[in-house]
């Protein structure tokens, strides 16, 4: 569907990529990965047309069309939400437009003449085109997606410019989805979404008709709906069938295979040229060392395995020790004007806490984290602080009050602890900020590296108590395990505003959800994985006490009024019974996958081995391998049968689902 042939780009004398070539075909689930700058982003703007390569070129048939969601950089204004999101169907409405006119036409002509017949086919084909938009389902479809990626019916009237960065990105995306482009190259797409939302939008793209390729830092996001990877390793893309989780495990397989074989060969090398040296003046051995030193001018060497970077260690200042309660909310209330936040809410966070704070986007998540932090007052109700606590909070704004006339080093070194103080440029390096990087003026950093900078120089100041919000929108994977570690050894409490799962879930302890609608947050036990199920039980036990009346309203009409909400519950409803039957075989499905991917690879190292001449020499051993031989045949065989049979019951019943949902 969608040819990369034969890439070239360099970058300030880097090569990013060298002859890359791939395809990316009908339905595929593909993510980029690799560590920030390997040239992600880079690649998906070639594709689409707003980067030039060096060489190279992207073959697409003409009928294709390619969406792209950047990270950042949107901003729309002067119409409503629902005009703006409309625009979506543009083509479908101006085709409307003339088709009611060319209606109009034939009614004036007669039927006999050439005009009319010439008419009448034009009339076929935009008609048969139109087909393909189904404008009557314009309406209900976008009100779904608006819903879904967490908007308001209160919201369809504002003006888009009223909407903040996040809103205006989740607008694009939803503009995007509704386009429904055969190939969507989605660039981070759930950095500006919250816990439900991003739920929606794994449903969303795991039932979506066209391609869809991926960048992302969220791990959990990416297992759920990739199948194919392409892993940006040292200047080399490789591939791999498999999620994220596959590909970290298989990478590590493919290099440990290598290494072997690169030191076997260094081995063979190092013997022949020991026996090169040692017979060397022998006239009796001429004719063997000749041939020895034959066999390795013609020799492909092997090269060694790229290295992985090793993981820089990251380890806070430790506090001084404070007393058993870091900070204390009694009867707390937030409000702006007549829009309650929460009220009459009652806090406590104790030393060595560690909890998450969840919730939709606008639900004060924030704002929570302000008024913790002593940055903003509460508009009624008592704050308390502990004994000798001292706090570090990281606010997404924080970046904007950094010295822009400063170097990325002169920044941390403010305020540094001694303990790290001599190691600054090492700990910068686990925030991206590597070699020359650290002489940056500030004023030319991005967006994002000056949230990195500005998280860095917060977290190399001695607190008790941190308060991060959302810390790793910027971050690959390799810094997030980084901080992940250094968070899990701190000694200190901890509060962190994020939705990313892999990230929190080794770490969290408590959940707090907040809602939009003024009530009092919510604290959940566990985990954000033990929070999703939790949530899942009450929507289940929710959708069997439903009244019958209810289970039997179509999902597919449009609700209006006071049953819209009523609607959003149901599809919910069915959206949660389908991960509950899906869940079970999707990791049955991958459970086979690993099967087949172990079976393949060490079926090819035995074919490897017995293509040598030496295998056969000692019969016991090449009999004993040919029967392994036959026997992963056989198993890959019988995976392969049950891939198959798992993969047509996951599309049948997503199949059913989708009718349920009046899913297009």
């Amino acid at each position: 569907m969608l040819a990369v042939e034969k890439i070239n780009v360099q970058f300030l004398g880097r090569v990013l990529f060298k002859d890359l070539s791939f395809t990316i075909n009908a339905k595929d689930r593909v993510c980029f990965a690799g560590p920030n700058g390997a040239g992600k982003s880079t690649l998906m703007k070639i594709i689409v047309g707003l980067a030039t390569p060096d060489s190279g070129k992207i073959n697409k048939a003409k009928y294709i069309e390619v969406g792209y969601l950047p990270q950042e950089g949107i901003h729309l204004e002067g119409t409503s939400l629902f005009n703006e999101v409309e625009t979506a169907f543009e083509d479908a409405v101006a085709l409307q437009e003339k088709l009611d006119a060319a209606s109009e036409k034939l009614g004036t002509l007669d039927p006999t003449s050439a005009e009319y017949a010439d008419a009448l086919e034009v009339f076929g084909e935009m008609q048969m085109h139109l087909e393909n938009h189904d404008v009557s389902k314009m309406k209900p479809r976008i009100e779904k997606v608006l819903t879904g990626l967490g908007f308001e019916p209160s919201d369809f009237t504002r003006d888009v410019g009223e909407f903040s960065g996040g809103w205006q990105m989740r607008i694009a995306l939803a503009k995007l989805l509704l386009r429904e482009p055969a190939v969507l190259l989605l660039d981070e797409p759930t950095n500006h979404l919250d816990i439900d939302s991003q739920l929606w939008l794994e449903n969303y793209i795991t039932g979506y008709n066209g391609a869809v390729v991926i960048i992302s830092h969220d791990r959990a996001f990416l297992d759920t709906i990739v199948k194919r990877t392409l892993a940006f390793e040292v200047g080399q893309v490789n591939e791999y069938h498999g999620n994220y989780s596959f590909y970290i495990k298989e990478s590590e397989a493919r290099r440990e295979q290598l290494q072997r074989e690169y030191d076997n060969q260094q081995r063979e090398i190092e013997k022949t040229e020991s026996f090169i040296r040692r017979f060397r003046a022998k006239s009796t051995k001429a004719a063997q060392v000749q041939s020895r030193i034959k066999a390795l001018d013609k020799l492909v060497r092997l090269q060694p395995p790229q290295s992985v970077e090793k993981g820089m260690a990251l380890r806070f200042p430790q506090p001084e020790r404070a007393g058993q309660i870091a900070v204390e909310l009694t009867g707390a209330k937030k409000a702006y004007g007549e829009h309650v936040i929460f009220q009459d809410f009652d806090f406590r966070l104790e030393r060595g806490e560690k909890i998450a704070i969840v919730g939709a986007n606008g639900a004060g998540k924030s704002t929570f984290s302000r008024l913790l932090s002593g940055a903003d007052p509460l508009t009624a109700g008592e704050r308390k602080t502990g004994h000798k606590v001292s706090i570090s909070h990281f606010a997404q704004d924080h970046a904007d009050s950094l010295n822009p006339a400063k170097t990325v080093l002169q920044t941390v070194e403010e305020g540094a602890a001694r303990e790290v103080a001599s190691n600054l440029r090492t700990l910068l390096g686990c925030f991206l900020f590597r070699g020359d990087d650290v002489f940056k003026l500030v004023s030319v950093l991005s967006g994002g590296e000056r949230s990195r900078l500005s998280l860095a120089k917060m977290l190399l100041r001695p607190a008790n108590l941190l308060i991060l919000d959302e810390p790793t929108n910027h971050l690959d994977m390799q810094s997030q395990a980084v901080l992940q570690e250094a968070i899990m050894a701190y000694q200190g409490a901890i509060v962190i505003v994020s939705h990313n799962r892999e990230f929190l879930d080794p770490i969290a302890e408590k959940v707090l959800e907040f809602y939009p609608d003024g009530r009092a947050p919510r604290t959940f036990l566990g985990n954000l994985s033990d929070f999703i199920d939790k949530k899942h039980q009450e929507e289940s036990l929710a959708a069997r006490t439903a009244p019958a009346s209810t289970a039997n309203t179509s999902a597919t009409e449009p609700a209006s009024g006071g049953k819209r909400k009523e609607q959003r519950k149901l599809e919910g409803q069915i959206r949660q019974q389908r991960a509950n039957v899906l869940k079970p075989l999707n990791a049955k499905l991958e459970i086979v996958e690993t099967s087949i991917a172990t079976g393949e690879t060490r079926k090819a190292e035995i074919e490897t081995a017995m293509a040598d001449p030496e295998f056969f020499k000692n019969k016991e051993a090449a009999t004993a391998t040919a029967a392994e031989y036959r026997t992963i045949a056989s198993a890959i065989e019988k995976a392969y049968s049950d891939w198959s049979e798992v993969s047509d019951e996951i599309e049948q019943l997503e199949a059913g689902f989708a009718a349920k949902l009046g899913d297009p």
